[in-house]
């Protein structure tokens, strides 16, 4: 052991050294903050340095890569720990680690030798011939359900072994059946990693569960889990799984409950398990701000806007370069709303510059059209034009497309086909035609002069989609706004300025962009998040912020009754809708701040959440 291990060691609680001191499978409990990952870090090192053979080293896995780029950046802060030993703690995603196994044996169960990535945006196209046979799911019985989701799975299957196309849903499932099925497999990745740590574990759903009881006959395993924590119920988490974990390995456990470390000097965490609870015991709760606005869209803007504005003004205040402030709100449709305020508050008020978390679909999709528009034979194939813009809305809504999208992508295929015998044929296209403004905007994008500068060509083609007559176009010139992989200095722009170095064109963007997106999946060196940002609650998971506003829907009233109550934190606003997983969400949003935690909720209706049970 080294002195500064050593040193570090008598700084220790009494957990944090059972930890240390511990042998075997191991399960720690604790709550947000109370240092689960830090003590990890350092066992992780502590096994690096006296366990593991040459070339061995031992795997973090998580499943958010917030969450890995969080950890690395720990393990790089962190003083006591050897360079050396820093070098043998390898942090991934989960779904990174399945890809790496099922990459390189796949054949084994079955899959063809060459295997691609199918990303959720691709998935969501193949998938969309199915979806389109379906009402939507609103309407649709029990049995017709369970008919629709036999008919994806199926073609999911399909996808895998005819034509190699893997979709995320399916990495547990094969490797689990890869590990269960070899031993010699088992004991492989045993003599790589000795040593995995599972952060997050009460989030596994069965799959996944199946590849940790394969992975822990052969190799030691270091479960970290919060059970108050669980609000992915909807992916198959059980809340059993701890107990699984408990028979299945007869493991040492440690509980971190009562730490908090994260915003240790207030009672930010005390809060959280209020929420649980639903009993609140002080009137007033250090680090916890709550404040009311009038159940208007321009007054809770405003209230909101300015709220920014103060904290804005705090963060910068402390004197931190590198701060965060964290506007989490209830919905997806919240998430763009509130973004788009803040480009153009109310009242004249200054803009907040920002970057908005959303859903990605449409973003990636869009920005597969601006690469397209980039490229040197865009004006000349109309055709992958117009196949990138039926994908996108056959994609946009993921798992979950709207009839509309479906049926607007079919609307443009019909469209094409007349517009395109029609110029076979010599003749004019339908003057008519739902295209006319569509490629009048094509045309103006590839007349564009590059400047061979990404960013700013990237910019001119979106301004251009943004600013034209077609309004398809100017829904993918907005989306767009939400893609960050362009900033300076990552991989994107870097490649898109080195093609255009090679062939004085963006001769490949398109696949230079197709191909950022896959390994943005599996990245673990990006920053955690600075600034202002905006995102739903649920994408807080695994995150943290100095200080965190959370910001709900209100109600419309028409002749003194409540008609809608859209965009809370709890469905409707309504104590009968509450349950296990919306006080889990709300408690996970609190305890995201280190700092303070301001909550906005309307006047006459607050949040049922914040309301003592009688």
């Amino acid at each position: 052991m080294t002195p500064n291990q050593r040193l570090l060691l008598m700084e220790l609680t009494e957990k944090q050294l059972e930890v240390m001191a511990s042998e075997g499978h191991l399960l720690v409990i604790g709550g947000p903050g109370s240092g689960k990952t830090t003590i990890s870090i350092l066992k992780a090192a502590q096994i690096a340095e006296r366990v593991l053979r040459p070339q061995q080293k031992v795997l973090f896995l998580s499943f958010a890569r917030a969450s890995v780029a969080r950890v690395v950046e720990a393990i790089g802060e962190e003083q006591n720990i050897p360079l050396d030993a820093k070098r043998r703690i390898e942090v991934e995603t989960y779904h990174s680690f399945f890809w790496r196994i099922i990459k390189a044996h796949g054949y084994l169960i079955g899959l063809p030798r060459r295997l691609n990535i199918l990303t959720p945006p691709a998935e969501a196209i193949a998938l969309s011939a199915i979806r389109s046979g379906f009402d939507a799911d609103s309407k649709l019985s029990a049995q017709d359900k369970e008919k629709k989701a036999d008919a994806e799975k199926a073609e999911r299957l399909r996808l895998a072994v005819d034509e190699g196309l893997i979709c995320f849903d399916l990495f547990a499932q094969f490797v689990g059946d890869l590990l269960h099925g070899s031993e010699r497999l088992r004991r492989l990745l045993a003599v790589m990693n000795p040593v995995i740590i599972l952060d997050e574990f009460q989030d596994t759903n069965a799959e996944q569960w199946s590849v940790v009881r394969a992975i822990g006959q052969s190799a030691r395993l270091i479960a970290l889990a919060d059970p108050d924590q669980r609000i992915f119920d909807f992916i198959g988490a059980d809340p059993e799984r701890l107990n699984h974990f408990r028979e299945a390995f007869n493991s040492t456990e440690i509980d971190f409950s009562d730490a908090n470390h994260r915003s240790a000097g207030t009672d930010i965490a005390k809060f959280g398990n209020a929420i649980l609870s639903s009993k609140f015991d002080q009137e007033n709760y250090e680090g916890i701000s709550l404040k009311l606005f009038e159940p208007y869209a321009d007054q809770a803007m405003t209230s909101l806007v300015t709220c920014t504005y103060a904290a804005r003004k705090r963060l910068v205040d402390c004197g931190k370069s590198e701060w965060s402030l964290a506007i989490l709100v209830p919905t997806k449709k919240m998430s763009r709303l509130v973004s788009d305020t803040f480009r153009e508050p109310p009242a004249g008020m200054q803009a907040i510059t920002h970057s908005a978390v959303v859903e990605l679909e449409a973003a990636i999709l869009g920005s597969e059209i601006i690469a397209h528009l980039l490229q040197p034979d865009a004006a000349t194939r109309v055709d992958v034009f117009l196949d990138l813009l039926c994908n996108y809305y056959r994609g946009k809504g993921g798992d979950k497309p709207s009839k509309s999208a479906l049926a607007e992508a079919d609307r443009l295929r019909k469209a094409y086909d007349k517009w395109s015998t029609a110029i076979e044929a010599g003749k004019n296209p339908p003057a008519n035609s739902v295209l006319r403004p569509t490629f009048e905007v094509h045309d103006a994008a590839c007349a564009m002069v590059l400047t061979g500068d990404p960013d700013k060509d990237w910019r001119a083609v979106r301004h251009v989609l943004e600013n034209g007559r077609c309004n398809r176009l100017k829904e993918v010139g907005t989306e767009v706004r939400n893609v960050r992989l362009l900033e300076r200095g990552t991989q994107l722009r870097q490649d898109l300025a080195q093609d255009w170095r090679d062939n004085g064109a963006y001769v490949h963007a398109l696949l230079i962009v197709q191909q950022a997106f896959v390994q943005q999946h599996f990245a673990a060196s990006a920053k955690p998040e600075s600034g202002v940002v905006i995102m739903n609650m649920h994408k807080a998971k695994g995150k943290q912020f100095d200080e965190v506003i959370i910001f709900e829907g209100w109600p419309r009233i028409q002749k003194k009754q409540i008609v809608a109550n859209l965009d809370r934190i709890v469905r409707n606003n309504d104590r009968a809708e509450v349950n296990d997983g919306s006080r889990q969400n709300f408690r996970v949003s609190v305890t995201r701040g280190r700092q303070r935690i301001t909550i906005l909720t309307p006047k006459g209706d607050p949040c049922v959440l914040l309301v003592p049970e009688n």
